[in-house]
């Protein structure tokens, strides 16, 4: 036997037994289907209330949720259950003044009560559950209700009994928080082994629900006991808008949560524009010694402190009461003198024309000269004086 018909013989074996193995797998095997949980979806993870719209559709009911209590002005009271599931800290005076009159127009709201009520502060920090008139407290601080023949079996589920029913409907508030009702507005209530945990009142054409909490309808809680069934009793017959998300992100919180890296950069930019708008282009310049000052910087300052504060017509004024004073005194009797004689005096002793003589000595508007101007004007006058 050869090597080639050897690797032939070890390839044949090879297939055999890779038959046999499979053919016994084949019998052996017993396939069997199996689930595997990704966990909630990322829309189920968003919306906590997912389940609970899904079920309320099922029945027949048009779902839909909102995210801030500016869709108010867009929903029909009538026929209509908006529920009030997330956090209302941030809800104005307002904004409550607009969900009453929506519901005294004929809409049903429930919404959660929030928050424990003050017996020295006369309200809570629930403004619309102060508005209904209704008191939050803890369970715990009540008394224990008096003993019952009847035991109570579900002490810690709250009972909801309706007419022409001989058991009542079960749901699983919590019962740390109890609902006081102080005026006896309430037109229906339930109850668990010792507190309230919902309360229905009137308000004009609609209706009023509070809760001491809506746990019992996220996932996966709705689907025990009769927290569906109650969903679904609560808002019969109506268009369900649900809305459990009113206290948004700020802007500064979205950024700082998405592009930290962004914001970095951002302010390390604005960081260098600051330190390069603050770098002195250049050494700073000593102030030069008083010692070597000259006179002639000296007249200049004065002239140009002068020229700021009194303006060009008082140093054109003083060359020309300088030059009176000089021709005064070489041609007495100056004075009486009419203006056309006075030019003339003025043109024989200095050797200007009577027209030079003219432009100079003219009174000034108080029109602010040129630059230029006024500089020709200070050299005629200089002209003048010092031929005197």
């Amino acid at each position: 036997m050869n090597r080639r018909n050897g690797l032939i013989m070890l390839g044949m074996l090879v297939t055999v037994l890779l038959v046999a193995l499979g053919v016994y797998l084949y019998f052996k095997a017993t396939p069997y289907p199996a689930e595997i949980d990704h966990g909630p979806s990322p829309e189920a993870q968003a919306n906590p209330y997912l389940a609970a719209e899904h079920y309320l559709r099922k029945q027949g009911l048009i779902v839909s949720h909102a995210n801030g209590i500016d869709v108010l002005p867009s929903l029909e009271p009538h026929q209509h259950s908006l529920l009030l599931l997330g956090d209302r800290y941030t809800m104005s005076p307002r904004q409550i003044d607009q969900l009453m009159n929506w519901t005294r127009a004929g809409g049903r709201l429930l919404f959660v009560a929030q928050s424990l009520w003050d017996e020295r502060a006369g309200q809570s920090n629930d403004l619309l559950l102060d508005r209904v008139q209704l008191h939050q407290s803890l369970s715990k601080d009540l008394k224990d209700p008096p003993p019952d023949s009847d035991q109570d079996p579900y002490p810690q589920l709250t009972k909801l009994y309706l007419e022409n029913e001989d058991a009542p409907a079960y749901a699983s508030f919590d019962t740390a928080f109890h609902l006081e009702d102080p005026k006896n507005l309430a037109q229906a209530w339930a109850n668990s082994g010792k507190a309230t945990h919902m309360m229905q009142l009137n308000h004009g054409l609609g209706s009023i629900i509070v809760v001491t909490d809506a746990d019992l309808w996220k996932t996966p809680a709705i689907d025990q006991y009769d927290n569906a069934w109650l969903l679904w009793y609560l808002t019969a017959d109506t268009e369900v808008t649900l809305l459990f998300n009113t206290a948004h992100d700020s802007l500064w919180t979205l950024l700082l949560r998405y592009f930290p890296q962004a914001l970095v950069a951002l302010l390390a930019l604005i960081g260098l524009g600051l330190w390069h708008a603050g770098v002195r282009h250049g050494p700073m310049l000593e102030p030069l010694p008083k010692a070597r000052r000259q006179l002639l910087e000296h007249l200049r300052a004065s002239a140009d402190f002068m020229l700021r504060r009194n303006g060009q017509q008082s140093l054109l004024q003083a060359l020309q009461q300088d030059i009176l004073r000089r021709v005064r005194r070489r041609h007495p009797g100056y004075d009486q003198l009419g203006v056309a004689e006075q030019w003339l005096v003025l043109s024989r002793l200095t050797g200007q024309p009577t027209r030079a003589i003219s432009q100079a000595m003219s009174p000034r508007t108080k029109q602010r000269l040129s630059s230029a101007e006024f500089s020709r004007q200070v050299a005629h006058l200089q002209t003048l004086r010092n031929a005197l």
